[in-house]
């Protein structure tokens, strides 16, 4: 089994291997999976740490493993009301729901219960299958250059 223990600063080349992994399994620090080829690839990064697509692992026998964010089923809310979009990601982010948000839509995590709340804010909702980028929290998120050595209530 290939380990890794930390990201590569350098992008993937052309010959790394990857693996594809949907919202759920890029947000554990540890784990094992298999590759796109079927090899055995086991990681141990900082708590915290969501793999993003693109991110690089660097392997201990010196090779990379480039991470794709696979297609997940999502529920996706377009609208050019820019407005009733705002409506629907404050209900959705007042239940701690994960969301990616684009110009004009937001993407959750597939959910009927969380698709008829938003239905009756007069949106429409498709299920599709698309990766999962979801906003990184404000305070929780993993973000570059942030000390933790300060105090502040969790």
């Amino acid at each position: 089994m290939k380990e890794c223990f930390e990201l590569s600063e350098q992008p993937a080349g052309p010959a790394a291997l990857a693996i594809e992994l949907d919202y759920q399994q890029r947000q554990k620090s540890r784990h094992k999976a298999q590759t796109v080829c079927g090899e055995t690839l086991g990681w141990f990064l900082e708590r915290g740490r969501v793999l993003q697509h693109d991110d690089v692992l660097q392997c201990s026998d010196g090779s990379c493993v480039k991470v794709i964010a696979a297609a997940e089923t999502v529920s996706e809310v377009c609208s050019d009301d820019a407005h009733l979009l705002m409506r629907a990601a404050y209900h959705l982010g007042n239940r701690h729901v994960p969301l990616q948000i684009g110009a004009d839509y937001i993407r959750y995590q597939h959910d009927h219960v969380l698709d008829d709340m938003v239905l009756g804010l007069g949106l429409t909702v498709e299920s599709c299958q698309r990766p999962f980028h979801p906003e990184n929290g404000a305070y929780h998120g993993q973000t570059k250059n942030h000390d933790h050595s300060h105090d502040h209530a969790h």
